[in-house]
């Protein structure tokens, strides 16, 4: 018996067709992922399931029944839940309070808390979700704060649950965990389906793989059928190359950038504590750490959007004084920055491509004179960048909101590259973005180490991480506790170190480091 079925499902937006006759067909009691590139009308179709969009045309059959979702409400009383990529999680109150919102127990007409406490013990305890529900939100990981979004979807009594990149920012082990509760919930017959760009973890959980391109459905299989380097073509429709060529850059590694015992106080506790690290020419320096530790002030200190509380910058052995260590004086020292959030920090949505690419550089004097800006210089530069970045878009006065996310990503990217700098802050370059994307991002973090640049390269992708990078540092509640070469890292050792799980870890950074 199929779970969902949807037939012929159109959605148009104003001069954008997101999805094309999309047929899909998902059995009940199994996991099917559903892979596609960025703009390939993937989270359109699960927001079409969910109630979020209405479709332009087709129909929907949920356990063989015709139905019409207007709303997320709706969603929910079919038995319909969706765990969105970004929680939808309110950080003060607690798991208890946070599972039962809308649908509380009453005593006396007041909200039953003990009763409520009880429920989400029962409910963590019937599908294997280990969670404390008398503790606040704000107080848990990632991985843990996900599960409460999954004990939100069981408690609404939910038979079919759709996630939207469910281990964007998990360690190993929280993605085993998670694994292993998605394995659970399929035993019990609930139906899950799981939007993501991570191959191996498709072919590692799916059963069945439903491929969209460009709006359209390529194929449906068993993921038994199928290798990783077939779904990739597939989705790209093109042969990919999943290992990045990386040679040992000649020449002396010049520190060009260094931090020497930075600290930065927030609330009364050191978020950075005591930091020293140095980025080197024609290399990449990784940093590997869970969301929260300390990486949002490391990258926000280097760029000049965070003032040390102790310590000091060196940018070509000088101390920096902190008067100088603005945003602007950074871009200008050639300190470039790919922002770990594109959305807050990388582009403004509203302006056009050719805006978004000189921005933050626009007062150079090859955009401007006297405080104005030379458009024609400008959309040459912007014409040249987009097309050797390789930005899909129909002009560069197009709106870089109306981009899919990796062309987004290029956008900035060529915008830091382009201006030749000579420190790289690459934070989570490749998130969210589609196989295709990354393969391209890659390719480019490589080719400017090789031409002498110096990268520091944050991100929560530990393949990605142990692929890129020279050398790798994990960073554990602010401080440095780990470094060695990225060779003489595996995935499990890393998110144990990330984790504080592993003893010994600071004092044999501090033995390799004396050595």
């Amino acid at each position: 018996m199929y779970a969902v079925e949807m037939h012929g499902i159109t959605k148009q937006f104003k001069n954008v067709l997101a999805n094309s006759n999309v047929d899909l067909m998902v059995r009940q009691g199994e996991i099917h992922s559903l892979l596609g590139e960025n703009g390939a009308g993937k989270s359109t179709l699960m927001n079409i399931l969910y109630g979020m969009y209405a479709p332009t045309d087709g129909s929907i059959q949920v356990f063989g029944k015709p139905v019409e979702i207007e709303n997320p409400l709706k969603a929910i009383g079919l038995g319909i839940a969706m765990v969105h990529q970004h929680f939808m999680l309110i950080e003060p109150l607690t798991v208890a309070e946070n599972v039962v919102l809308g649908y509380e127990p009453k005593k006396k007409g007041c909200f039953d808390f003990k009763k409520a406490v009880a429920q989400v013990e029962a409910l963590s305890k019937q599908y294997g979700l280990a969670v404390d529900p008398r503790e606040r939100v704000e107080n848990l990981s990632v991985g843990t704060k996900q599960r409460v979004e999954i004990l939100k979807a069981l408690y609404r009594q939910a038979e079919i649950l759709i996630l939207d990149e469910p281990t964007a920012v998990l360690t190993p082990q929280e993605v085993t965990d998670l694994f292993r509760v998605l394995r659970g919930l399929k035993e019990s017959g609930k139906t899950i389906i799981i939007i993501t760009h991570k191959l191996k973890e498709t072919l590692e959980l799916a059963d069945t793989v439903t491929i969209l391109r460009k709006g359209e459905v390529v194929t449906s299989l068993p993921t038994a059928s199928v290798d990783e380097a077939k779904l990739a073509e597939l989705m790209v429709g093109r042969i990919v190359a999943f290992e990045t060529e990386k040679k040992e850059v000649a020449g002396e590694h010049k520190v060009v950038m260094a931090l020497r015992g930075a600290t930065v106080v927030k609330d009364r506790r050191n978020v950075l504590d005591n930091v020293s690290l140095e980025i080197r020419s024609g290399e990449i320096l990784g940093i590997a750490g869970v969301e929260g530790n300390g990486q949002t002030e490391l990258i926000d200190v280097l760029c000049g959007l965070e003032k040390l509380h102790g310590g000091a910058i060196l940018l070509d052995g000088e101390q920096l004084r902190s008067k100088s260590v603005t945003p602007r004086a950074m871009l200008e020292a050639g300190v470039g920055h790919i922002p770990e959030d594109r959305g807050k920090r990388g582009y403004v949505g509203s302006f056009t491509i050719a805006e978004n690419i000189v921005l933050g550089y626009h007062r150079n004097k090859a955009f401007s004179k006297a405080g104005l800006i030379n458009l024609k210089a400008r959309d040459e530069f912007a014409n040249k960048v987009s097309q050797q970045y390789d930005v899909r878009m129909d002009s560069i006065r197009d709106t870089v909101g109306s981009l899919s996310g990796g062309n987004q990503q290029k956008v900035i990217i060529g915008r830091v590259f382009a201006q030749d700098p000579k420190v790289i802050i690459a934070a989570q370059p490749t998130r969210g973005v589609d196989i295709g994307a990354i393969e391209y991002i890659h390719a480019e973090l490589i080719k400017m180490r090789d031409a002498g640049k110096a990268i520091l390269l944050i991100s929560a992708d530990l393949e990605e991480l142990t692929k890129l990078s020279d050398n790798i540092a994990v960073l554990y509640a602010g401080r440095i506790v780990d470094k060695r070469k990225a060779n003489e890292y595996d995935e499990r050792t890393l998110g144990a170190l990330m984790t504080g799980h592993a003893a010994g870890g600071e004092e044999a950074s501090k033995e390799r480091e004396a050595q």
